[in-house]
């Protein structure tokens, strides 16, 4: 049996005598690499309501009136101020890396982002809230923005409020992961001095 070899020998031997430093090097910039890759897509896809290429829900008419009333003029959902969509960061250790809300991220306002990401991503349960003279005017204010009549009642009651599922980093992981094998390889041949750009 003949074996042939075949590619840069010479280059493999370089390689080998740098040892695994420029390995370990390599890789930890792949995993930067790759880690700023999901970040972008994560912030790409909140901003084109699309993560992953799926569309988030809109935000609901009355949602709207009240951004509206509080000044705000956005329609997009999840994207107020902008808080949890510049939240988004990576945290790269050693040969691990985090993309997503840090838990002691938090809104201009002091509320803990961590906490929004979550409601939005899974969705909240139905919450009851007994209805006062201050909120039926400020809830007949909202239909009234929102191009509703608003209906009368007895001053009594309870709204129920539930927040849907808008998840925007689950569709864009599933996006990102397909081909990471090869991307992330590919990126570490490129800092080894193999191939071309990825």
């Amino acid at each position: 049996m003949a074996v042939m070899r075949t590619g840069d020998w010479a280059r493999a031997r370089q390689l080998l005598a740098a040892g695994p430093q420029r390995l370990r090097s390599a890789i930890g910039v792949a995993i930067r690499q790759e880690a700023q890759g999901l970040r972008n897509e994560i912030v790409q896809g909140l901003t084109s309501q699309a993560p992953g290429g799926e569309p988030i829900k809109p935000p609901a008419p009355l949602t709207l009136a009240a951004r509206q009333l509080e000044g705000f003029g956005g329609t997009k959902a999840l994207l107020v101020r902008g808080d949890l969509r510049n939240s988004i960061t990576v945290i790269v250790e050693g040969d691990e890396a985090f993309i997503g809300v840090p838990r002691s991220a938090r809104s201009t306002g002091g509320e803990s982002l961590v906490d929004l990401a979550q409601l939005h991503e899974y969705g909240g349960p139905p919450v009851v809230i007994p209805i006062t003279p201050k909120m039926r005017r400020f809830l007949f204010a909202l239909l009234r923005q929102a191009g509703k009549e608003p209906t009368g009642g007895s001053g009594r009651g309870v709204v129920v409020v539930q927040v849907p599922a808008r998840p925007f980093l689950r569709p864009a992981f599933e996006k990102f992961r397909e081909g990471a094998s090869r991307r992330f390889l590919e990126r570490v041949a490129q800092q080894l001095g193999f191939g071309g750009p990825v």
